[in-house]
């Protein structure tokens, strides 16, 4: 589709339509024609894992730092936060467990005190987003990442950096099977989209 074909369909002038386009072009989702259009990239699961290969070598460095910075406090008040006994009161709210995750590993990579790091953490969060928050969709799974993030707290605690990043590894490399389980699921339903739709999707 075409940015005045989007503008039209939502009601809006073509400004928005184009950031918005940029956007998702720069994240990876789209690749944009000029004077064709914008079309829907297919998934990659070499690209997905290069993702997640960095995000772990970010957030192990980030634990080497925030093992140290971090103070009591701040650990204690993010172990409330992830506390598996609190599990049953978030039943109703899965829906934002995506953006909870994101921040639990944010706010130890903003504990290293490494804002390029930060950044650059941020980056790949952009790009592994629309993933994460289909990962979420899953109750027992929801309890693991609570009790594994509970871990990694207690670990920091201990002021054990190596317990924390190997917990930390663990859970990531649990976290990218999912995603390519999803990937794959979502590649599977996006081939049978493609064959109806064939105009939508980048060649």
């Amino acid at each position: 589709m075409t940015e005045t074909e989007l503008a039209d369909l939502f009601g809006v002038s073509r400004t928005p339509i184009r950031e918005a386009l940029q956007k998702l072009e720069v994240e990876g989702f789209l690749s944009v024609r000029p004077k064709q259009g914008c079309f829907i990239r297919d998934l990659d699961i070499e690209e997905l894992s290069e993702y997640y290969r960095v995000r772990i070598t970010l957030e192990m460095l980030a634990i080497d730092t925030a093992c140290i910075m971090m103070t009591t406090k701040e650990l204690e008040e993010l172990a409330q936060i992830w506390n598996p006994e609190k599990l049953s009161a978030i039943e109703s709210g899965l829906g934002s467990m995506d953006e909870k995750d994101e921040d639990f590993h944010l706010a130890i990579a903003r504990g290293s005190g490494n804002r390029v790091l930060v950044n650059y953490l941020c980056d790949i969060n952009n790009r592994i987003r629309i993933i994460r928050r289909m990962d979420f969709t899953d109750y027992d799974r929801i309890g693991r990442t609570y009790r594994e993030h509970y871990a990694i707290i207690q670990h920091l605690l201990q002021r054990n950096a190596e317990k924390a990043k190997i917990e930390l590894r663990m859970h990531i490399l649990r976290s990218e099977e999912f995603a390519k389980t999803l990937t794959l699921t979502q590649l599977a339903r996006r081939k049978s989209f493609a064959r109806k739709f064939p105009q939508a999707f980048d060649k």
